[in-house]
């Protein structure tokens, strides 16, 4: 497989991971911790792209409280591509500053967005999958979006509606966009499932560094100026300063809101918006729950009776369906089922399984409470 010479990967490292508290903290959110394996979800991520992208390729927008732990990580990907952002306004603008950063180097180069916390299951699918977003996006003025194709009808996810087949020798697949929705009821959810033309939106996106500057421009004609301003300021030594003042004043929106809804409003046929349908074990990991789920299903490593335990040592009595992290102690459990149990230096996590998703309110409550150590 040869690396595409214009391929500029670009990850989204910043946030918290609250859901994962209390192994995730501010200074070591979750896409900096080994979830799965030895390696952080950070490491992963970049790794699985190096078939595709040299390191020097790369560009890590973060923040200020990850930096450091990242560049420790990433030691091949250039300091000044880790972008620290003053304070975080969701990922249009850290999408769009990207985009003009590598618009100033080269405006055809193809720009891969792609979280910085999920899991693949099978790397090959998924890297044939990229190429070929990146000859898409490549041969024209559109974005293409890589839709998974739904196991389930879940109402955590945004999905993706399809309409027609594009056509063309470099159509590997992909179907015109209709519509984006976010995070539909349960009752939409099982419709959407039975439809059959509906994926999830899995937040990685493919488009020109030319192409994206240009919605930004569009779409967001008062945040564009800005973004384009600290670009101009990048490599110069008040670029620290300019990007301190001007990024604040960016609003604070998702890129599928700010650009990818008002494009498919178009029209499938004139929006230029691609989906690619895509299956290679896919997993966001976005709590306690679906970490579960993925290393009993995927990792093969639940007992007889669906324990998943990451400990010392475990034993259980009349227990079914539990998460045990506790990597310090042996943990018994007897008579519980469909718990999280995560034990770390300073605090212990204990929930249901099912209402892990509210795991980030504890993160909440402890900031009200000024509990600074604890988040």
């Amino acid at each position: 497989m040869m690396i595409p010479p214009d391929f500029r990967p670009v990850i989204l490292a910043g946030g918290s991971g609250t859901r994962f508290w209390p192994r995730s903290r501010r200074a070591h959110a979750k896409q900096v911790l080994a979830l799965d394996g030895e390696r952080s979800m950070l490491q992963q991520t970049v790794e699985r792209l190096a078939p595709l992208a040299a390191p020097e390729a790369i560009w890590i927008i973060t923040n200020e409280l990850l930096s450091a732990e990242i560049q420790s990580q990433l030691e091949g990907v250039p300091s000044k591509q880790i972008v620290e952002e003053p304070v975080a306004r969701n990922t249009a603008p850290a999408c769009g500053l990207a985009a003009f950063l590598i618009e100033c180097d080269n405006p055809r180069a193809v720009i891969g967005v792609f979280p910085s916390d999920h899991v693949i299951g099978d790397e090959p699918r998924f890297l044939k999958r990229i190429e070929q977003g990146i000859r898409l996006a490549a041969a024209g003025d559109v974005m293409v979006v890589l839709g998974i194709e739904p196991s389930r009808a879940e109402t955590g996810y945004g999905y993706i509606e399809t309409g027609d087949s594009v056509h063309g020798a470099e159509s590997d697949g992909a179907l015109h966009v209709r519509r984006f929705t976010e995070k539909p009821s349960a009752h939409r959810a099982e419709e959407f499932l039975a439809a059959g033309n509906y994926f999830w939106n899995s937040g990685m996106f493919l488009w020109s560094a030319r192409t994206l500057a240009n919605a930004v421009r569009e779409h967001l004609p008062e945040m564009a100026p800005l973004l384009e301003e600290i670009a101009a300021a990048w490599g110069t030594p008040q670029f620290g300063q300019v990007f301190a003042a001007l990024y604040p004043k960016c609003e604070n929106i998702s890129v599928d809101y700010a650009i990818l809804e008002p494009r498919s409003a178009k029209g499938q046929h004139l929006s230029g918006l691609f989906c690619l349908p895509s299956e290679f074990g896919w997993n966001d990991l976005g709590s306690w729950e679906s970490l579960y789920e993925f290393q009993r299903d995927t990792r093969l490593r639940g007992d007889e009776n669906g324990n998943v335990a990451e400990c010392s040592g475990v034993l259980t009595i009349e227990a079914e369906n539990n998460y045990i992290f506790s990597p310090r102690k042996h943990v018994a459990l007897v008579g519980v089922s469909d718990l999280v149990i995560v034990e770390t230096e300073d605090a212990i996590l204990v929930a249901r399984r099912s209402q892990s998703q509210d795991v980030g309110k504890i993160v909440k409550e402890l900031s009200a409470a000024g509990k600074t150590k604890l988040i």
